[in-house]
This record gives structure tokens, C-alpha cells and sequence, in this order.
């Protein structure tokens, strides 16, 4: 068992009157059933009303199944006995880093969390030190969050959620409200930490040039995980992946569409480098005249 697995979970949204009578039931996630295994990178993909936000809420016990099991490093999120341990385990970063910061600096901010725990005092400020660090945002430990911009006041809410020294980090849509430069710090961040920490990332975003490093992709569509596989896997089936209402990155849009034109291309082209490196030999078989 990976350090998160569901088993044919189902989750309704249930609506009631004023009499606490059912008006409506919407299954949010519908017989999903996957494994993730501790140490990967996984990006979770999928239209509005999908059903990803809602299967992150059930990884660390936000939500409960209405039927089936969530598991994270073998404890069942149903279990009250084990919620704290659940959520020691793996750690929420939010939309909108404004929601998860209180602090009046930096790093009373990240040191709230285990201070919650109830980490000895000493321990905590060395884990404040070290998230911190690992986050590049020592620097800024005496300021107020509130001068901070968007893509740094994201990276002191992953070293928050990192000082509780989580086996897993799971982030919904954290660089949504983020410009490109604010997006790319975020993503850099959460790739070192999966690299050096062995920290497990669920990353959940509707950007998808975040997702070509990813080790693992998931795509979701009404409840339901209709694709998994490597970023070249799955962004190797630009069509289906349009049917799902999702886009793919913009060179791997190009590429489809000038193999769709006639040109011998591979499927699942990621990078413009990659893209450069088969089209040259093309342009000079055609063109040997430029050099």
C-alpha cells in the first residue's frame, strides 16, 4: 500500500430543507480507487466539478467518504482515533495563501503548526529554521506577511504545513492567484522539496506546464479517474484530453497540430527544446542551403 490509497470511494454532496429532509444529492466522486506511492510528484487534472478539490479535502480528513476507504500510510481518515496523526501526516496547501496565514511575522506563522502539536519549543525553531531555508525564504523570517507577494506569502504557507514535518503535501490550485513569476517560484519550491526532502506532492492545477515534470498524472472527469500515466502518456492523447475539457501545454498543442498538418512528429512533445530537435532536421533536409 502506497502512502495514500483509496478504495471505491464515493462521496455525495447532500442538500437539505429546513426540516433536515433531503432536497438533493451530487456525487462529487464517484467508485474512484488509486494508490500513490510515497516519494512521487502526482498532478491531479480535471474541469470545475470534477471532483479533484473534493478528493483532496478526503486525504486528510476535511471530508469523509460516503462510502468506500481512504487510506494515508495505512490509517483509515474514518478513524477518529487516528484524524491527527492523518493530518501530521499530510499537510493541505490552500488556493489563496491569505486563508492559512495568521502570523504577525513569517516565522510565528511557521511555527504556529507544531506549535499546535505541541513540539517542545527548541525543536520547534529549528523546524522553523529549516522550512524556512528549504522554502528560500530565511531572509524573511522578521517580516510581516502582509509585505510579502503573492508567490512568497504561497512558499510560507508550504514551509507552515512543511515545519509539522508532513510525509505528504497536497496543494489545491496553489498558484491560482499567482503571477507567472509568483507560479514558477511555487512550483520550483515544491519540485526541490520532492527531490531533496522526499516529501510526496499532490498538486492539483489547471496550469498545465506545471504538470510536464510531474512523475505521475491523473485526470478526473464527473467523479471518476478516467486517465493516469506519465505527463507524455497522458498529454500523448491531446483529443481524448479535449474531450475532458482540458487543455495541454502550449507546445505540445503546437506540435499536435502541426503533425495534424502533415508533419512526421511524435505524440506527447513536452518542451520546446524537444520540439527544436525534430523539427531542425526537417528544416535543413528541406532547406540545405541554410546553415
Amino acid at each position: 500500500m502506497g502512502i495514500i490509497k483509496a478504495s471505491k470511494l464515493i462521496y455525495d454532496y447532500i442538500r437539505r430543507d429546513e426540516d433536515d429532509h433531503v432536497e438533493e444529492v451530487k456525487r462529487a466522486i464517484d467508485d474512484l480507487t488509486l494508490d500513490i506511492k510515497q516519494g512521487d510528484f502526482v498532478a491531479i487534472l480535471g474541469h470545475n466539478g470534477s471532483g479533484k478539490s473534493t478528493f483532496a479535502k478526503q486525504i486528510n480528513g476535511i471530508l469523509l467518504p460516503t462510502d468506500g476507504t481512504v487510506w494515508i500510510s495505512g490509517m483509515n481518515t474514518a478513524d477518529d482515533a487516528h484524524i491527527w496523526d492523518i493530518r501530521k501526516t499530510a499537510g493541505m496547501v490552500f488556493q489563496n495563501p491569505d486563508n492559512q496565514i495568521i502570523g504577525n511575522i513569517v516565522e510565528e506563522d511557521v511555527g504556529f503548526g507544531p506549535e499546535n502539536l505541541g513540539v517542545p519549543t527548541d525543536e520547534i525553531w529549528k523546524r522553523v529554521d529549516q522550512s524556512l531555508e528549504a522554502v528560500g525564504m530565511t531572509a524573511y523570517r522578521l517580516k510581516s506577511p502582509n509585505k510579502l507577494s503573492g508567490g512568497q506569502k504561497q512558499r510560507v504557507a508550504i514551509a507552515g504545513v512543511m515545519a509539522m514535518r508532513p510525509q505528504c503535501i497536497i496543494l489545491d490550485e496553489p498558484t491560482a492567484m499567482l503571477d507567472p513569476n509568483g507560479r514558477k517560484e511555487v512550483i520550483a519550491t515544491l519540485h526541490e522539496l520532492n527531490r531533496q526532502e522526499k516529501i510526496t506532492v499532490l498538486l492539483i492545477t489547471h496550469y498545465m506546464e506545471e504538470v510536464i515534470d510531474a512523475d505521475r498524472v491523473i485526470v478526473m472527469d464527473d467523479g471518476k479517474l478516467v486517465m493516469d500515466g506519465t505527463p507524455r502518456e497522458i498529454f500523448s492523447r491531446v483529443k481524448e484530453l479535449k474531450e475532458y475539457r482540458l487543455d495541454v501545454p502550449q507546445v505540445t498543442e503546437l506540435a499536435y497540430e502541426l503533425k495534424q498538418a502533415g508533419l512526421d512528429l511524435p505524440d506527447g512533445i513536452l518542451t520546446m527544446d524537444e520540439l527544436m530537435d525534430k523539427l531542425l532536421p526537417m528544416f535543413r533536409e528541406e532547406f540545405p542551403e541554410v546553415k
